[in-house]
């Protein structure tokens, strides 16, 4: 297996969110794309991405129904999407993507958490290259016959990884073919059953357990802040 799948092992034995922070995380993505691209699904391609998303996530079609009404009223505020990047101790790469209402806000509280863990806000560009932007989709394994089969198919839209895990079939690909990607699926009939992306290091830092434990508290107070969807580090896992 390759780097995509390391990662994601390594990231699903981490403790996840609460599922309220979930919910608070996808209810914002469909604001995002209701405001982008309108309330229905059928002409909204990232509405359906978080839909699918929602439901993996077991979020009941209620809120999702309410989520939506909601991010059509216009008093309803918008989330801009920010990255953040920065060091914690030892030399650790870390990127924040967050999702915000309120900017100002949302500096002063990670910057407020980098100083509190000896860690280091740095400025835009200063780690993102260590990462790469990559989508992914899991796949419903019942539209499925072929795995090999379905690697030369998809293999123009420079697809990293296809690897079958007990969520369904995993594909990595490059951030820039979600669309492409997604728009294939769908007119192959194959069921998406949720899709993201991610930042993978490109190299990682080895640590001993007291130094992990330093960067560990870091992550634990990035990780609570509500306008922080997702972290990254380049620590070893």
């Amino acid at each position: 297996m390759g780097r995509a799948f390391e990662f994601r092992k390594a990231r699903k034995m981490k403790r996840w969110s609460a599922m309220a922070k979930t919910f608070t995380r996808i209810g914002k993505d469909i604001v995002m794309a209701v405001k982008e691209g309108g309330p229905n699904p059928e002409s909204n391609s990232r509405l359906r991405a978080v839909m699918q998303n929602a439901k993996a996530a077991n979020m009941p079609k209620d809120n999702v129904a309410r989520a939506i009404k909601k991010a059509t009223d216009k008093d309803t505020a918008n989330y801009k999407e920010v990255l953040f990047e920065g060091y914690a101790p030892h030399g650790v790469a870390i990127l924040l993507e967050t999702a915000t209402d309120n900017n100002n806000r949302t500096v002063a509280n990670v910057r407020a958490a980098f100083n509190k863990c000896d860690g280091n806000l740095s400025t835009s560009g200063s780690v993102a290259f260590m990462f790469d932007h990559t989508c992914n989709f899991t796949l419903n394994k019942e539209n499925i016959s072929d795995l090999e089969e379905l690697e030369l198919e998809v293999i123009d839209f420079e697809v990293e990884e296809v690897f079958d895990d007990e969520e369904g079939v995993i594909i990595y690909a490059p951030f820039e073919q979600f669309g492409s990607l997604q728009s294939y699926f769908e007119e192959n009939n194959i069921e998406i059953l949720s899709s993201g992306f991610e930042r993978i290091p490109t190299t990682t830092v080895k640590l001993n357990d007291d130094q992990k434990a330093d960067v560990e508290k870091l992550l634990e107070k990035l990780e609570e802040d509500d306008d922080v969807n997702s972290v990254y580090h380049s620590m070893e896992e």
